[in-house]
């Protein structure tokens, strides 16, 4: 792969997996799409209006949960951010994904599903230059005491922090350089994590369908109720940068610069985004040069 160069899968992919919310399989297929198209979803259950939603910042139209993405139309797609943080870090810039559903399938709660069907479909350059965005002035966004900002850097790097009441996760801190081998190494296979009482919660709500052991970290006080247990002993601020790198995706080109979060979730990423994107005096795109440490 070329950081210079601009990148889609070499031929389709398609899977299945449960959507967490509506507790349905959902079947998917990525296809290639041409230099500078970006990344558009396609509902194929809903072709009598407007099916096509592009994964860009502005198109965010809930954050509670997940990442939803919307269009004119009031066509929604939700939880794309797993498969959004494969993309970033694959460096696979543009990409056509159809399924069947209002929401992507949550598979095992990581990102490991979405690599090995990248990884099934392979990776073509492409003749078009690839832009970065090159963070040249500190942006934040603030919630109280969260917070996410991107400071300049000479890479991509991700630092996280998560702090809470149980001593299942307690204090966890995760500083990375973020390229393709560092999440594949470190990231890839993390799972989302919640707690029981939430669980119960939403299933009363009608949500949840799909939500179980068997694609989530489920933590009851002190105790983490998955029987093989975690898969890191750090796994959910690792999931967390997860979620940090999918939604920054949405930026519509890779970042050159260092982001940092405090107890943020998909929302302030999606206000970070939207800073970005509204002062643009404080970057400017650039293309790869051999010093940056980019993800390819």
């Amino acid at each position: 792969m070329s950081p210079y160069l601009q990148h889609t899968l070499a031929r389709p992919t398609s899977f299945e997996g449960v959507g967490v919310h509506s507790g349905r399989t959902v079947a998917v297929t990525i296809l290639p799409a041409p230099p500078g198209a970006g990344v558009t979803f396609v509902r194929s259950d809903a072709c009598e209006t407007d099916n096509r939603i592009a994964a860009r910042g502005d198109a965010v139209a809930d954050t509670r949960l997940c990442t939803t993405l919307g269009n004119a139309a009031g066509v929604t797609i939700s939880t794309v951010e797993h498969l959004l943080a494969a993309f970033s870090a694959l460096a696979i810039d543009n990409a056509i994904v159809k399924l069947d559903a209002p929401e992507m399938p949550i598979m095992d709660g990581s990102c490991q599903p979405f690599v090995r069907a990248l990884d099934r479909a392979g990776r073509a350059m492409q003749n078009a230059a690839r832009a970065y965005i090159e963070i040249i002035e500190p942006i934040e966004v603030a919630d109280g005491d969260k917070r996410a900002r991107l400071m300049p850097a000479d890479r991509f790097e991700i630092a996280f922090e998560i702090d809470f009441d149980s001593s299942a996760i307690g204090r966890q801190v995760i500083d990375l350089a973020i390229d393709e081998a560092s999440f594949r190494a470190e990231l890839a296979d993390c799972r989302t994590f919640g707690f029981l009482h939430d669980v119960e919660a939403l299933r009363a709500a009608g949500l949840a369908r799909g939500g179980g052991l068997e694609n989530a970290v489920v933590i009851e006080g002190a105790r983490v109720l998955n029987p093989e247990g975690l898969r890191r002993p750090d796994e959910c601020v690792r999931h967390k940068a997860i979620d940090a790198l999918g939604d920054l995706f949405l930026l519509g080109a890779p970042v050159i610069g260092r982001y940092e979060g405090l107890y943020a979730g998909h929302g302030l990423n999606n206000a970070l985004v939207r800073a970005v994107m509204a002062r643009p005096t404080a970057w400017r795109f650039t293309q790869a040069r051999q010093e940056f440490a980019v993800a390819v």
